[in-house]
């Protein structure tokens, strides 16, 4: 059995990751942290996970989770990578969630995410987790970069328009669509069902910190600098969902060349370094 700790288990990524690994036959979930939680039984905070798991939340402990094969970290930006360096020491496998190891240039992450980066080294190892493009170096990789929600929809959407040469990398549009729960779980004005039931508006348009990550991976993949114009949109739903359309705006693309690329690309044999 995988024994697996969670770091940061009451927001809605870590409560969804609770429920895939509850039936994943191979894991056995050992510890669960919240600072704000510590000592709740899981099952009083979620009940439809009662009988799936006999455990409280707890405080953060590195000895604690560097006992475990695999870590997950479901937290806010800046808590992964300062506790990165003690877990790879200590030889355990992670996988973060958060946005604290997705982007190379550590500069720019400052500057979307506000406070310097304090795991250099670690930044530079760790593999971007997209698994349709390098599934192999996932297997392989001691930290994992999960890709943020947006990036996903958009690189997959473009990468094998990319590589097929069917759009032009340097007029990229990704109009994405998400519902209320990309924003966490904190209650917030603007996502109160007042303001967004019957509504449908665009956020970020100025810039949004997905913007550097998407550039990064589409521009890998192109081989140049792309550029793209990112414009993200709050619909009226619950659970997240990422509608996404793709184009260039300049080179002609046909209906016909487009499904074509992307049935495909369906079986996801895209490739880049």
């Amino acid at each position: 059995m995988i024994k697996v700790g969670i770091v940061g288990g009451t927001g809605y990524t870590g409560v969804e990751l609770l429920r895939i690994l509850a039936v994943h036959p191979d894991v056995m979930v050992s510890c669960i942290t919240s600072r704000s939680e510590a000592g709740m039984p899981v099952a009083d905070m979620y009940p439809n996970l009662r009988g799936h798991y006999d455990l409280a939340f707890s405080e953060p402990d590195v000895k604690t989770l560097a006992a475990c094969d695999l870590v997950f970290f479901a937290t806010p930006h800046g808590v992964a990578m300062r506790m990165m360096p003690e877990l790879m020491t200590a030889g355990t496998r992670v996988v973060d969630l958060s946005a604290d190891f997705r982007l190379r240039d550590l500069d720019v992450w400052a500057e979307w995410y506000g406070m310097p980066h304090e795991s250099a080294e670690w930044a530079e190892k760790a593999v971007y987790g997209l698994p349709e493009v390098v599934r192999d170096k996932i297997r392989a990789a001691q930290l994992v970069a999960n890709p943020g929600c947006y990036p996903t929809a958009v690189q997959l959407g473009f990468l094998p328009l990319l590589e097929s040469g069917l759009v032009d990398p340097s007029r990229l549009i990704a109009d994405a669509k998400s519902g209320a729960s990309g924003a966490g779980r904190q209650g917030k004005i603007g996502m109160l069902h007042g303001e967004v039931g019957e509504s449908f508006k665009a956020y970020g348009a100025s810039g949004h910190r997905h913007l550097p990550e998407i550039r990064q991976g589409l521009s890998q993949a192109a081989g140049v600098d792309v550029g793209v114009t990112f414009v993200p949109h709050l619909i009226p739903m619950v659970r997240e969902s990422r509608r996404l359309s793709t184009r260039s705006s300049g080179t002609p693309l046909t209906l016909t060349a487009s499904s074509r690329c992307l049935k495909t690309a369906s079986g996801m044999s895209l490739s880049w370094t």
